[in-house]
């Protein structure tokens, strides 16, 4: 009975994807190199200083084109601080509609 669980268990973890994203600090490449790393990822998350507020570092899922998003959203360009540039550019996943819940506004009757 143990051996049939085990197989199962391990049958089961070679079947599902690897849920691992790569984290990288954006400081630490140049431009060419974090668009490179993202193009050969597919998708990472990277950390950044603020440009607004002192200290504070921000993390952001960064994506090579549409295929890494979600259905619903597409790849967006935006820009990161890198080591060479303040604003290296890239791609983020957003919403395909911008509308969500709460900017519906129904009439009532």
């Amino acid at each position: 009975m143990k051996k049939i669980v085990l197989l199962s268990l391990l049958i089961a973890s070679a079947a599902t994807p690897a849920l691992a994203i790569s984290r990288y600090n954006s400081m630490s490449f140049t431009c060419g190199q974090a668009k490179a790393i993202i193009d050969r990822e597919r998708a990472v998350i990277m950390r950044y200083p603020s440009s607004r507020v002192r200290n504070m570092t921000l993390y952001d899922r960064f994506v090579s084109d549409s295929n890494a998003c979600d259905t619903g959203f597409y790849a967006y360009q935006d820009y990161m601080p890198t080591k060479d540039r303040a604003d290296c550019p890239v791609y983020i996943c957003r919403p395909s509609t911008d509308f969500d819940e709460d900017d519906l506004i129904i009439p009532r009757r």
